[in-house]
């Protein structure tokens, strides 16, 4: 057995034989270029997630969430039919219209924080709360 299945045996709140549960995050919209569709998301250590973040293509977004990152065990990454496999990341940037899929389980609870690089006074702040 290994030891990031025993931790996550004895720690985790989630089963990961369950499907991933879908997470969706819109950047801009017909409103404003600044408009994210959720601001907070909550996570179970464990529990395996699909989160699909898409840009509207109205401004160069810079995801970043160093922490969060750290804290999860990626086991995919699929940028417009692209898998890419890395097992770290910091964080991405939107050039133009586009979306990407990280497919993760969280591994440590917490909250960390996510913001739009340099768009953090327009409100492109979030937060992942992990149990």
């Amino acid at each position: 057995m290994s030891l990031l299945f025993f931790a996550l045996e004895l720690n985790a709140k989630g089963d990961l034989s369950i499907r991933a549960k879908k997470l969706i995050l819109d950047l801009g919209s017909e409103k404003s270029d600044y408009d994210m569709s959720q601001k907070i998301f909550n996570l179970e250590t464990g529990k395996a997630y699909n989160l699909e973040i898409t840009s509207m293509g109205f401004k160069e977004y810079e995801f970043e969430a160093e922490d969060f990152f750290r804290n999860i065990w990626i086991r995919k990454i699929e940028v417009e039919g692209v898998e890419i496999n890395a097992p770290v990341l910091e964080g991405f940037e939107f050039e133009r219209e586009g979306e990407i899929e990280i497919k993760f389980v969280p591994i440590r609870p917490g909250k960390y924080d996510f913001q739009i690089e340099g768009l953090e006074s327009k409100g492109m702040i979030g937060k992942f709360v992990v149990e």
